[in-house]
């Protein structure tokens, strides 16, 4: 048997990369073992009380969040709607097409405002009607997120804002729909537990 030819194409090949017993250069290892001696070391001698001016400038009364209105104050029911409810319904109230409902001329925001009130206090899931479409999605219930004044005041501005004129809602109406489905666990079945309330 004779051996092999080695064609000349083959003679210009480069051989096989190897890897070797040291892929990673020295230096690398290293610098990666300061940085992270360094950063633990930074981590550890670092107070947590810091002032803010070395962080991004905001004190821990910032970070915290706004406080929950106080009992008597007035609330801003365009802030918290900003903050609740635009991702939903949109800073014009028309909500998303065939995904969130519009308020804008909703029947559901012009109806009774003790309906609404309950609505936003508990949410609602399944097919509702707004202005002779139906959504099949849910809202979720604001009764343990906001208080009494703020989902007034928020119940407000939405009666008010987009050519809806209802009549303002208090405190003591969301208190009084609070109190009185206080036994409530669950989102309202939309049309099917809200429609005899309208």
């Amino acid at each position: 048997m004779k051996p092999a030819e080695i064609h000349p194409q083959q003679q210009r090949e480069n051989p096989e990369p190897q890897e070797g017993a040291n892929p990673m250069p020295w230096f690398v290892v290293v610098l990666t073992a300061l940085l992270l001696g360094f950063g633990v070391l930074y981590i550890a001698r670092s107070a947590i009380g810091n002032a803010p001016a070395l962080g991004d400038g905001r004190s821990t009364a910032e970070l915290q969040g706004a406080a929950p209105a106080a009992a008597g104050a007035a609330v801003d029911g365009a802030a918290v709607y900003a903050s609740r409810c635009v991702a939903c319904h949109q800073a014009s109230g028309a909500g998303l097409p065939g995904v969130f409902p519009p308020l804008a001329g909703s029947e559901w925001v012009a109806g009774k405002e003790t309906t609404l009130a309950a609505l936003v206090l508990h949410g609602a899931s399944g097919a509702l009607t707004v202005k002779g479409s139906t959504y099949n999605g849910a809202m979720p219930a604001f009764g343990s997120q906001l208080q009494d004044a703020e989902l007034a005041a928020v119940l407000t501005h939405v009666r008010s804002q987009w050519g809806n004129s209802a009549a303002p809602v208090t405190a003591d109406t969301v208190a009084t729909v609070r109190k009185a489905t206080a036994a409530r666990t669950e989102p309202f079945k939309g049309d099917a537990e809200l429609m005899p309330l309208r």
